[in-house]
C-alpha cells in the first residue's frame, strides 16, 4: 500500500459512515489498520503509538458529536488519511526490506566454498531433495563466480543480481542464466517444488561456465584472422 492507494481507500472507508459514534468509530479504524498490509510489518512501538492514536481520535469523536455530527465525520476522515500515512510511511520500509533480505541467495550461516555447495547439492539429489539440490547448486554457481573474481563478493546479493553480474563476463549464457534465477527464486522463496531435469539443467549451466573463460566488459579485441596461402 502507498499514498496512491491509501488515500482513495481512507474516503471510501470514511463516506460509509453515517454519524457515527464513538466507539463505532473507534472500531472502523481498528479494522482499517488490522489488514494484512499493516500487519506484516508492523513494529511494536507503531502499535502502541496507533493504540493511543484510536484512543485520542476516539474521545475527541465523541465530544464533537455533541456539537455537530458533520464536523465528527470531518475529524474521522482526517484521522483515517493520518494514520494510514503514518502506517504507510513505517511499514513500506521495512516490507521492502524483508522482502530483499527474502530473496538473498545465501543464509547468513558461515560461507562454504563452490565446490561445497556442489557435494552439498549432489548429495541432496541423491536422496531426492531437489528443491535443496537446486539452490545449493545455484549457490555454488555464484561462489564459483566470486571464486574467480568474476563477482566480487557482496552480502545480501539477489539472484538476479547475480545472474547480471555473470552475464556481463558470460554474454552466450545470459539467457539460462535469467532462467536459473527465476527458478531459485520460485523454488527458494515461492515454493514452487524442483524436479530432476530443473537441477540437471542448472548441473549443466555449472558445468559450461566452469569451462568457459569469462570476457571482460572492456575487451574489444577481435579473433585472429586467418592468413591465405
Amino acid at each position: 500500500m502507498d499514498a496512491v492507494t491509501a488515500v482513495p481507500a481512507a474516503l471510501a472507508f470514511a463516506a460509509a459512515l453515517v454519524n457515527p459514534g464513538p466507539e463505532e468509530a473507534r472500531e472502523l479504524l481498528v479494522r482499517e489498520l488490522a489488514k494484512q498490509e499493516y500487519q506484516d510489518a508492523r513494529p511494536g512501538v507503531l502499535e502502541s503509538v496507533l493504540q493511543g492514536i484510536l484512543d485520542w481520535f476516539a474521545e475527541v469523536i465523541s465530544q464533537l458529536n455533541g456539537f455537530s455530527p458533520n464536523l465528527g465525520t470531518l475529524i474521522l476522515v482526517l484521522a483515517v488519511l493520518l494514520v494510514i500515512g503514518a502506517a504507510v510511511w513505517v511499514v513500506k520500509p521495512r516490507r521492502n526490506a524483508r522482502r530483499r533480505a527474502a530473496a538473498e541467495i545465501f543464509d547468513a550461516a558461515a560461507p562454504l566454498t563452490a565446490d561445497e555447495h556442489r557435494k552439498n547439492s549432489r548429495e541432496a539429489a541423491a536422496r531426492g531433495d531437489w528443491d535443496t539440490a537446486l539452490t545449493e547448486r545455484f549457490r555454488a554457481l555464484v561462489r564459483s563466480m566470486e571464486e574467480r573474481v568474476v563477482l566480487d563478493p557482496q552480502p545480501g546479493r539477489t539472484a538476479d543480481e547475480a545472474a547480471a553480474g555473470i552475464a556481463a563476463a558470460f554474454s552466450a549464457e545470459a539467457g539460462r542464466l535469467r532462467a536459473a534465477a527465476n527458478r531459485f527464486d520460485s523454488v527458494r522463496y515461492g515454493k514452487v517444488p524442483a524436479s530432476r531435469d530443473d537441477v540437471e539443467r542448472l548441473a549443466g549451466l555449472d558445468d559450461s561456465l566452469a569451462a568457459a573463460s569469462p570476457v571482460s566488459a572492456g575487451d574489444t579485441s577481435l579473433p585472429p584472422l586467418a592468413v591465405p596461402r
